[in-house]
């Protein structure tokens, strides 16, 4: 097998092939560190890589392990990158900031922990933006992230990292995390899934904000069933992350195979509300016939809205307290929008996040009564295509000024709000060859429902196995 083949093959194979000894994990180690050190200085996605001595070592004692007859985990052997916002006992994470560009954890977070015990070896981080803010991915530190299939475009983010490097076969599965779009943003713009799970599903520590259902951590992958494997070993409950949910990650190893006849699904472009590129818009709208074939009725239909971006406006400020010390002492090093956000928090009365609460509540039920009209909601991942990657946000989307950086994700940060399990899945290229994703909503705590629509989705339409240019070049 080539190295291109071993980066490019679903995890899913890949475990088994190293299970059954047809490829040896020091195999599968040295491909992929041969593919990031032929790629990783175009793209800018991998940060931190552990030596490779100390890898193959790693690879190693994997292949050992299986050699000796002991038990193994469902991720055996895997090189995995985590996201640089999230904790790693003795690797460098630097959240994307000038302020923690030294900070070596001592500990990891409890996903971490779960990948290290299935079997996967941690080689390093991924890219984010500072603190992960925006859904585009630069910083200070480690510089931009560019996008595969176009190296003059944003990769997106936060996520942004896990996305690119998967896209160029860097990683055969990543993690990320979600607060307005950081899962869903990324994988549309580079051709990837990204799945923002039911808050809980992934429980979170250690955590400031232990009881928060904003921000989540999910998988990433090139398709469904390696992001279904990675979600079984990331979920299941933690008695450390109080609103972690009850059932185990196992229900995630469960076939993904389903009927949709007459399954009934809400299309909508915009939400009703937000501006939408045409061909962003277009793209996506074309695909609602795979939905037909499959089965489903497919009706154009949304929630109704509101105000419920400037509900998420509030709530993500009062998220950002977390990080008012680091502002007080370190002003200097941060970049204004992440400034700008945190000074938002630190404005805010009580009465406002009250408020924002009670609004949150009514627009929750407001879509939890539409959905029992329709079980899935279906509109764009993203309201733009990929962008030039020296542009630090979105100003302007089809004649509509964005005012904030996070404007241009606002279909998103609405979706986030309800707190509702959310996929992203390939559904084509623009014009210029610029991937676009398809965003599907399900009904609340339904994290499989959604794995198995974006599953029939995926094998009806095969983008995923659409590679960048970049794939081919050494």
């Amino acid at each position: 097998m080539s190295e291109n083949e071993i980066c490019y093959m679903n995890a899913v194979d890949l475990v088994a092939m190293i299970k059954n000894r047809t490829v040896s994990a020091v195999e599968v180690m040295q491909a992929f560190l041969a593919r990031i050190e032929a790629v990783n200085p175009k793209v800018n996605a991998i940060c931190a890589l552990r030596p490779a001595s100390e890898l193959l070592k790693a690879a190693q004692h994997a292949d050992e392990a299986m050699a000796g007859g002991k038990s193994v985990g469902p991720l055996h052997g895997l090189p995995l990158a985590v996201k640089d916002l999230v904790l790693t006992k003795d690797i460098k994470t630097t959240f994307g900031s000038m302020i923690y560009k030294d900070f070596i954890p001592d500990q990891d977070e409890i996903f971490v922990e779960r990948l290290k015990d299935a079997g996967a070896l941690i080689i390093g981080k991924t890219n984010v933006p500072e603190f992960g803010a925006g859904s585009h991915t630069f910083n200070e530190v480690y510089g931009a992230t560019r996008n595969p299939y176009d190296l003059a475009m944003s990769a997106g983010g936060s996520s942004g990292g896990a996305a690119a490097a998967l896209a160029a076969g860097m990683l055969p599965m990543a993690d990320g995390s979600d607060l307005g779009g950081s899962l869903r943003n990324p994988a549309g713009f580079c051709n990837v899934v990204g799945f923002r799970p039911s808050p809980g599903r992934v429980p979170m520590w250690p955590s400031a904000f232990a009881w928060q259902t904003l921000s989540v951590e999910g998988p990433m992958a090139r398709n469904v069933k390696d992001t279904a494997l990675l979600l079984s070993v990331m979920a299941g409950p933690d008695a450390r992350a109080p609103g972690a949910l009850d059932e185990p990650g196992t229900v995630f190893s469960n076939p993904l195979e389903r009927e949709f006849k007459n399954v009934r699904i809400a299309w909508t472009p915009d939400l009703g509300k937000f501006p939408v590129q045409q061909e962003v818009a277009a793209r996506c709208e074309k695909s609602l016939s795979i939905f037909e074939t499959l089965g489903c009725k497919v009706d154009q239909a949304e929630p109704r809205v509101g105000d419920a971006f400037e509900v998420f406006q509030v709530l993500r400020a009062f998220s950002f307290l977390f990080l008012s010390a680091d502002y007080t002492n370190h002003r200097a090093l941060m970049k204004e929008t992440v400034a700008w956000n945190i000074q938002k928090g630190i404005d805010l009365s009580s009465a406002d996040i009250v408020r924002a609460e009670m609004e949150r509540t009514h627009f929750y039920h407001r879509v939890r009564t539409f959905l029992e009209q329709y079980e899935f909601l279906v509109l764009p991942s993203t309201q733009v295509a990929p962008f030039p990657v020296e542009q630090e946000w979105i100003r302007e989307i089809e004649g509509v000024d964005m005012t904030t950086y996070i404007d241009w994700m606002a279909m998103n940060c609405v979706v986030t709000l309800t707190g509702l399990p959310a996929i992203s899945v390939p559904c084509g290229f623009t014009a210029q060859g610029l991937p676009v994703g398809l965003q599907i909503v399900g009904r609340h705590h339904r994290d499989f429902d959604v794995l198995q629509l974006a599953y029939a989705f995926e094998q009806a339409t095969r983008f995923s196995a659409i590679r960048p240019m970049l794939a081919d070049q050494q």
